[in-house]
């Protein structure tokens, strides 16, 4: 069947369909959701829709303001005036207190879980059990967070003496933090930035990611009804109008971004005081699999299929390189490329379909090109309709044999481009880990302990992810997300997030009289949120 075939005459359900051509007119600012009247920007879905005369085109979802310095610097300004160099009513609250602002805005968002799933679908042509999934693995994310809060704040809720002097050392706020998020995860991801630096008394100026953006506009009453004014400002446009003249300023202290590195350099560049800058950063990965002589066949090529095309390869973890031992590799790409074929294509709301439209629009042009220039150095496309193209929707392009002269062997496709490469040496595919501008995480497959040890032992130190007989993946949440190299700056998990965007603060006095009798005065009488051995259940 013909890709064409596939998508022709769709019609949408009635469940999962959104407003079209509706105007996204508003915005977060200062605690307030305003109306803007200024230049707007059209939206439209990777999702292609009847036209009316017998043609399809991209569907034109709505229009979102194109917002600028003006709108940047009065955000800022709310977003610094609720710090108020630490002394905002915000900052200094009492953790139990910002804590239930976060579980009153859990409430709410839950309330658009159907709203902001469809939104999901249409914007980003994410599968619909997996843009439920990523709604709910982020209202979990919230509830854990408040969790490891409740846990740290405990463990700090006494005073320690030692060598005569006393002193209660709890986690402070660093400021004012400007959030960008990607549009691969547009809910979760950018939460996992959004909250914990929320939670830890910062407060914030959000600006979503270029696509995966109305879904946000549900949420615009949750954030203005669960937190204080200027805590969270809200506000949509290009990177560079927006979040640029922010940093340029210097009066913001975190730039917490998942994207790509060069927007990350870029951004950082223009802070005038870059040493008072904290990077808290996912970037760009190009993880490998290493697929061993002694592996287990069926469950590497079941793993990797699913590592290399979940979500169209558009994840940072995805697998982005395939080695394969020469011993092994005709019959890996054979199970390989029939594992693919299984695979159904659709659209995101349809029952089992797992690959689906990119949203980028300049990706299945990217993807050619990527494609042709492997070809011509040597490469071929091992599977059947490799790299055909039906509007925004790609057919995944296996192509094997890749080398280094080839483009994809250094870029992070990301997209449905799956490079094998075969290696007779272990050492041919640590090297080319070595040598990778990235060290994110690293999926190993063998069945052989003697076989793995060693490759564990070399590859811990390049990359910050060894998976063993798997996918490269995130969760569990609360394991450490993190990357060496231009892979990321700063953890990402539910603890240690809540450490990127904080900082240890103490309180410290000498062991006299005097200073105890003010400890206790303060502590028996609840006279400081800081000095407080209080304990959260």
């Amino acid at each position: 069947m013909s890709i064409q075939t596939i998508f022709k005459d769709k019609k949408v359900p009635e469940e999962f369909d959104v407003p079209l051509k509706k105007n996204y007119d508003k915005y977060l600012l200062n605690g307030t959701i305003k109306t803007w009247k200024g230049k707007t920007s059209e939206v439209y879905s990777p999702i292609y829709t009847a036209n009316g005369e017998g043609n399809y085109e991209p569907t034109l979802l709505g229009t979102l303001p194109v917002m600028g310095e003006k709108d940047a610097l009065e955000a800022l300004d709310a977003a610094n005036e609720a710090f108020n160099n630490g002394t905002g009513s915000w900052p200094t609250m009492k953790v139990e207190e910002r804590i239930k602002c976060v579980e009153k805005f859990a409430e709410l968002m839950a309330t658009k879980r159907d709203e902001v799933v469809n939104f999901i679908m249409w914007e980003i042509g994410k599968t619909l059990p997996d843009a439920q999934k990523e709604f709910d693995r982020t209202v979990d994310y919230i509830y854990d967070t408040i969790d490891e809060l409740k846990e740290l704040d405990r463990n700090c809720a006494r005073v320690k003496l030692h060598s005569e002097v006393y002193a209660q050392i709890r986690r402070g706020p660093l400021g004012v933090v400007l959030c960008l998020g990607p549009y691969n995860y547009p809910l979760n991801e950018t939460f996992c930035l959004l909250i914990p630096a929320l939670i830890m008394g910062n407060t914030t100026v959000f600006k979503p990611a270029k696509f995966g953006v109305i879904l946000i506009t549900p949420l615009l009453e949750a954030f203005a009804e669960a937190f204080p004014k200027g805590v969270v400002n809200i506000l949509f446009g290009r990177g560079r109008e927006v979040a640029t003249p922010i940093v340029k300023s210097g009066r913001v202290e975190v730039l917490a971004l998942i994207g790509n590195s060069k927007s990350a350099n870029a951004l950082q560049s223009q802070h005038p005081k870059q040493n008072r800058l904290r990077l808290v950063l996912g970037l760009e990965a190009k993880n490998p699999a290493i697929v061993l002589p002694d592996t287990d066949m069926d469950l590497a090529v079941e793993e990797c299929v699913l590592g290399s095309l979940s979500f169209n390869g558009q994840r940072c973890t995805a697998l982005k390189m395939i080695f394969v031992h020469e011993n092994i590799i005709e019959t890996f790409n054979k199970k390989f490329v029939q594992r693919i074929e299984q695979l159904r294509c659709g659209l995101p709301w349809e029952d089992g379909v797992k690959l689906t439209p990119l949203p980028e629009p300049g990706k299945p042009e990217y993807i050619k090109d990527l494609i042709e220039d492997a070809v011509s150095k040597g490469a071929e496309i091992i599977n059947d309709g490799g790299g055909d193209t039906h509007h925004s929707f790609v057919y995944p392009a296996v192509l094997y044999p890749v080398n280094e002269k080839m483009d994809v062997y250094h870029e992070e496709q990301f997209g449905p481009v799956i490079p094998i490469l075969s290696f007779k040496d272990v050492q041919e595919p640590i090297d080319s880990i070595v040598n990778s501008n990235y060290g994110q995480q690293v999926s190993l497959f063998s069945k052989n302990s003697d076989t793995l040890a060693p490759l564990i032992d070399s590859l811990v130190n390049q990359v910050c992810r060894v998976n063993i007989n798997s996918q490269c993946q995130r969760g569990p949440d609360v394991y450490p997300f993190v990357g060496r190299k231009d892979s990321a700056v700063s953890t990402l998990s539910v603890r240690a997030a809540l450490r990127s965007f904080s900082i240890r603060t103490l309180v410290a006095c000498k062991n006299n009289d005097l200073n105890k009798d003010i400890l206790n005065d303060i502590l028996d009488n609840n006279k400081s949120n800081f000095v407080s051995t209080n304990y959260i259940l």
